[in-house]
């Protein structure tokens, strides 16, 4: 049978019993939040991706770092301070990334890493692991979707509890400019700071699968 194109599962709104917190509980809210992320397509010094919420206003940004600028990214918060920092690891055949608090690079500060879930991949599907998951046994929570398409969702664990969907969202006008525009639900209780981070590890890895 021909393999079919990746459909996002209906959103289905389940209440996690407690907040999950990543980077911080100041980022995990009791109601579903919608962003917009913006790429740009050529990657300048005055940021990579940008992050607004339903009235337009700018949540996060996204830099990469001189001399590094495929290799590493930090998440500004709307003040311009570090939120946390994703670095790709060099020479690891599953493209793992590994995300710091801030703009550190400190095992201490670690706070999660994901990777590829297996080598050879016809659909996006990447394992996410937080620091006390030391043997990474099962991973914490699952990112699956379509390189083509910029779609995923990404759910708790190996379960089917979605905490997150992501959608491309296609205009004219964002062609013409250069820019690639998504949009994000992330689910309430969710780590919306967390959620973020690994749709900008996501296209990343896209991008090194398309070179």
């Amino acid at each position: 049978m021909a393999a079919q194109g990746y459909r996002p599962p209906a959103p289905s709104y389940a209440q996690l019993n407690s907040p999950v917190v990543v980077v911080g509980p100041q980022f995990c809210l009791q109601y579903p939040v919608d962003f917009t992320v913006v790429e740009k397509a050529l990657h300048i010094t005055d940021g990579n991706f940008t992050v607004t919420d339903v009235n337009g206003t700018v949540a996060f940004k996204v830099k990469g770092k001189m001399l590094s600028l495929r290799d590493r990214r930090v998440l500004l918060d709307n003040a311009g301070n570090p939120v946390l920092s994703m670095q790709q690891k060099v020479f690891t055949a599953h493209r793992r990334w590994v995300v710091y608090r801030g703009d550190s690079t400190d095992s201490k500060d670690l706070l999660f890493s994901t990777k590829k879930s297996s080598l050879i991949q016809f659909k996006t599907e990447l394992s996410v692991y937080l620091a006390a998951n030391t043997s990474e046994k099962a991973c914490d929570f699952k990112v699956k979707g379509s390189y083509g398409e910029r779609a995923c969702t990404i759910y708790l664990g190996e379960s089917d509890t979605i905490v997150a969907q992501m959608r491309r969202q296609h205009t004219l006008k964002n062609a013409m400019l250069g820019k690639d525009m998504f949009g994000v639900t992330i689910y309430p209780n969710i780590d919306y700071a967390f959620i973020v981070a690994l749709i900008v590890i996501l296209d990343e890895v896209n991008d090194d699968r398309g070179d």
